[in-house]
């Protein structure tokens, strides 16, 4: 593509020299639609992004501007590692190769951490240890405050085929101080998931069996995310030409419709605006016996973590300090790993209201959801005075965001950004084609082993490939994609940090995992026998 930059992109910043895809693939794995970039991104969540830096006590407002926290270049998101890196600095008992860890694993092309005289700050690493204080009380009822708010946005919703078309975009931006202020709440819980875990994992390496840690925060309950997986399941008990059917899926679309792949752009369908895609994820899971509910394993995994628990709170009977550290490192881990699920949740919806709000604008006017998201933010005035002067205008703008998806994005940007013009074509570099014995490495994420089919799934929407049993390699995930963890016997992910999505709910669902397997989907052959080792973060082929 020649090109520098993309409508959207945001200036490099000079002062903070260091963006990645980790994490950031998870979230928004395609180029984000320009509306949805310069109206749910631009307004909301990277404002959002940039205050959770000072809640947490990271950065003071003149080191950090808000289009800094992020990158979009190339259309493409990317997170601002810099900054992620200056919370290790700063933060009491971090280090930068903790967050390193966390985001990149054992990654060969992460650059040198360089420290600069300003990175200390004794100020704001008080703040922080005061931040962490907080986090190991556990207490997060605010998230329930913040449930019942989005509940009652889509609740409220009125009837948008009777709004004029200024009252639409009204509706649309009325949303986004909502979105800023969610967003502010998910990333500082996020920051917040890693300290119970971080603790518990120096527990059990002090009494020698470092697996425990991952049995202690396996199948905690009250994961937002994985509650539509079983709901789905319930319904896929069901005869699917029953009333009963009929009625439950309804209800399933008025909780979860919000939900659905690369959920957090508004060009993208979700399960209310395509039931097919819920359809076939529920068909998926018709296949697999009675004994597969997941609720069984789950109860499985609680149970060990029960005994975990109390097998650990026996050793440590004689240290009460370390016995008290565990203990709240424990309530915290399990408060906070749902808690970023609960709070992603919470602005899923809102910004699925965006999504209704502006369907509705491009359907009225006889636009296609592609073409009209093409629109940015200060354009959508314009619009609705004289909508049909933008078709050619967007059309041309559809086809060269088009030609975005078959760029390879680079993973790490550090130092000077490169010309867009520069990217390789996707998949054009050649990932070696695992054989017999070939072991791959990534983050364990959930514990257990399991061997099976390997089936590559690319694209959430297209599931009916998979059998139960089957192990799902996938280039990443999102809640689309959670249902499939149902059937399946364990996961594989592309991308992935200790604290995504991918890991969190298969610890819920009680299915060995692993993530940031680099390439997998490339070097895995479909339908190859595997094994998945969730303890030491491995896959064998076979």
């Amino acid at each position: 593509m020649q090109i520098d930059r993309w409508i959207t992109d945001l200036e490099f910043s000079e002062r903070h020299p260091f963006y990645t895809r980790a994490n950031a693939g998870e979230v928004l794995p395609d180029p984000a639609s320009p509306l949805g970039a310069t109206t749910v991104w631009t307004q909301g969540v990277m404002q959002g992004w940039r205050d959770s830096y000072f809640s947490v006590g990271t950065c003071e407002p003149d080191e950090v501007r808000a289009d800094e926290v992020i990158g979009f270049f190339g259309g493409y998101l990317y997170i601002n590692a810099a900054l992620s890196r200056l919370f290790g600095v700063r933060g009491p008992g971090l280090t930068v190769e903790m967050i390193d860890l966390t985001y990149f694993g054992d990654h060969p092309d992460v650059p040198a951490y360089v420290p600069e005289p300003w990175h200390e700050s004794p100020a704001n690493s008080e703040r922080i240890g005061a931040w962490m204080g907080h986090v190991l009380t556990g207490d997060l009822s605010v998230l329930l405050d913040d449930q019942a708010e989005a509940d009652a946005v889509r609740a409220d919703r009125p009837a948008l085929d009777r709004l004029e078309d200024h009252e639409l975009i009204e509706r649309a931006r009325a949303m986004l101080p909502l979105v800023r202020r969610l967003f502010e709440r998910h990333l500082t819980v996020t920051a917040g998931a890693s300290i119970g875990p971080g603790i518990l994992t120096a527990v059990a390496e002090a009494i020698g069996d470092p697996t425990l840690a991952l049995k202690l925060i396996t199948s905690v309950g009250d994961v937002d995310s994985a509650l539509p997986s079983h709901a789905m399941w319930a319904l896929s008990r069901l005869d699917p030409t029953s009333t009963e059917f009929a009625s439950g899926f309804d209800d399933f679309l008025d909780r979860y419709g919000s939900r659905g792949p690369n959920e957090w752009d508004l060009i993208s369908d979700v399960w209310e605006t395509k039931p097919r895609l819920a359809l076939d994820l529920i068909e998926v899971m018709r296949k697999q016996r009675d004994d597969g509910d997941p609720s069984l394993r789950a109860a499985a995994g609680a149970a060990e973590r029960e005994a975990i628990t109390e097998q650990i709170t026996a050793a440590l009977a004689g240290d009460p300090e370390t016995l008290g550290q565990f203990q709240a490192g424990l309530a915290s881990a399990h408060a906070y790993l749902a808690g970023r699920e609960r709070a992603k949740t919470n602005i899923i919806k809102v910004i699925h209201e965006v999504r209704m709000a502006f369907r509705e604008l491009a359907a009225r006017h006889d636009y296609p959801v592609g073409e009209f998201h093409m629109l940015l933010d200060d354009e959508l005035d314009a619009f609705v005075n004289a909508p049909d002067d933008f078709r050619g205008r967007l059309g041309q703008r559809e086809s060269e965001y088009r030609q975005l998806f078959a760029l390879e994005p680079p993973f790490i940007i550090h130092g000077a950004l490169p010309s867009v013009s520069t990217w390789p074509t996707r998949g054009s570099a050649r990932v070696a084609t695992s054989t017999a014995g070939s072991v791959l490495t990534g983050i364990p994420g959930c514990p257990g082993v399991v061997t099976g089919t390997a089936r590559v799934i690319l694209d959430a929407s297209d599931p009916l490939a998979l059998e139960p049993g089957d192990i799902l390699v996938a280039p990443h995930t999102d809640p689309a994609w959670t249902p499939l963890f149902v059937p399946a016997a364990g996961v594989v992910v592309d991308v992935g940090a200790q604290v995504s999505h991918a890991i969190i709910v298969s610890r819920e669902l009680g299915i060995p995992c692993v993530v940031s397997v680099t390439g997998a989907t490339q070097s895995i052959p479909d339908g190859a026998t595997i094994t998945v080792d969730g303890n030491a973060g491995t896959v064998t082929v076979h």
